[in-house]
């Protein structure tokens, strides 16, 4: 059986083409979709809690959101910035929840991936 993939060596690996069978066959599909989101949100935002990201993500993602989350932390990608802030769900009525920022790491990253896609546009011209 092959080793799992850390979340930076599957975000770091941008030229890799996933067949929807290859997807279908890994049973963390779901978090790995929702690691995505999170990654390509963070990029956007330099702080960010779970509460902006349940705005962006279809119901589906919800269930995925801390286990995504726990994985990149673990992974350092992103980083608690020691700061909370209320949960805007519903049933949390308002406990704390972290705020998070990409680490300095989750950034090359970012910037691998970026470089990767802007070599493969001149490669298409």
């Amino acid at each position: 059986m092959a080793r799992k993939l850390t979340p930076a060596e599957r975000l770091a690996t941008a030229e890799k083409d996933l067949l929807l069978e290859e997807i279908a066959d890994q049973s963390s599909w779901d978090q790995f979709i929702v690691e995505q989101a999170v990654f390509h949100f963070g990029q956007r935002h330099d702080e960010w809690s779970c509460n902006d990201l349940r705005d962006v993500l279809p119901e589906l993602g919800h269930g995925f959101l801390g286990a995504a989350i726990n994985s990149l932390r673990t992974g350092g990608i992103i980083a608690h910035t020691g700061r909370m802030v209320p949960s805007t769900q519903a049933n949390t009525h308002g406990h704390r929840i972290n705020v998070w920022t990409l680490t300095d790491k989750g950034r090359a990253i970012a910037a691998q991936r970026r470089a990767a896609r802007q070599q493969q546009g001149r490669a298409a011209a």
